[in-house]
């Protein structure tokens, strides 16, 4: 945390005891920061969030620079792709596929390429852990599945939302896709697109407004392992630290981008209201025999 309070300070134009008075501390405890010798406590810390809020210090920016200078110096061998992981309690023990069965591709260890998108997930959880960690692709039966309708449907089948048409065409066709792989890889539902998706499930938008969405946004990947096979080629490269201060701005951001969210549902809702299917119309379609 040292190298963040010494920016932030850079970023303000502050001297040492300039900075020091701003937060009510001793100039010795500022230097003690910098220096590594001692971390500011909560206290200091909202203090600290309070003049970077005030002064639109970009700490979150600030935060993922961080993270991707620890990615661009940490060397793997070829064939091993550098990914990112949130843990809500941290990673006791060997990698295996235990997250909860109910996520976009199943019961798995979840990586992705984005950092930010791991820290909106567990920034709620004091004892979270943030890791970089590569999995090695070499002999994993894997499926890479585009953003399209194909993977919002996946995900509808993995979030246990078919369960209605079970047994059609439709159902066994996303059971099979990832039935039998050690990695699955596809884009993530990001905090902005979490909203469109469950709009989607729930029946505001069309799979045509939804189709639209995915061409519009920027989404990252997220690499499943959903093997014993595929969590053996994962290795924890690196346990990222994260501050409270930091935390506190990654919210912020997440909520920003769930707003957001909302703000592009509701575009889209007007934009495509009377274009394509609704979920229910499709899983129906299925129901009665449609391809």
């Amino acid at each position: 945390m040292q190298a963040l309070i010494r920016q932030i300070r850079s970023y303000l134009n502050m001297s040492q005891t300039e900075f020091a008075d701003h937060i009510n501390v001793a100039y010795i405890t500022v230097n003690r920061w910098e220096n590594g010798r001692a971390l500011p406590n909560k206290l200091a810390q909202s203090k600290i969030y309070e003049i970077c809020k005030a002064d639109n210090v970009p700490v979150y920016d600030m935060t993922l620079e961080r993270i991707r200078d620890i990615a661009d110096i940490t060397a793997v061998t070829d064939g091993r792709v550098l990914l990112f992981h949130g843990s809500k309690s941290g990673i006791d023990g060997k990698i295996e596929p235990i997250s909860r069965p109910q996520c976009d591709f199943g019961q798995g260890f979840y990586m992705g390429t984005e950092a930010s998108q791991a820290l909106t997930l567990i920034c709620d959880y004091e004892k979270s852990k943030l890791y970089l960690t590569s999995v090695d692709l070499t002999g994993l039966r894997a499926v890479e599945v585009p953003a399209n309708i194909d993977w919002a449907m996946l995900v509808a089948f993995h979030r246990g939302k078919m369960e209605k048409i079970a047994g059609t065409p439709l159902y066994e066709k996303n059971r099979a896709m990832t039935l039998n792989k050690d990695l699955v890889i596809g884009c993530i539902a990001n905090d902005r697109m979490f909203y469109v998706i469950d709009n989607f499930f729930i029946g505001n938008i069309t799979d045509t407004a939804l189709v639209n969405s995915l061409a519009a946004l920027q989404l990252g990947k997220q690499y499943v392992a959903v093997s014993e096979k595929g969590c053996e080629a994962v290795t924890i490269e690196k346990e990222i630290e994260i501050s409270w201060l930091e935390r506190l701005f990654i919210k912020d951001v997440a909520e920003e981008n769930r707003a957001k969210g909302v703000s592009m549902a509701n575009d889209i809702c007007r934009n495509y209201r009377r274009e394509g299917l609704f979920f229910d119309e499709l899983l129906d379609r299925a129901g009665n025999g449609a391809p």
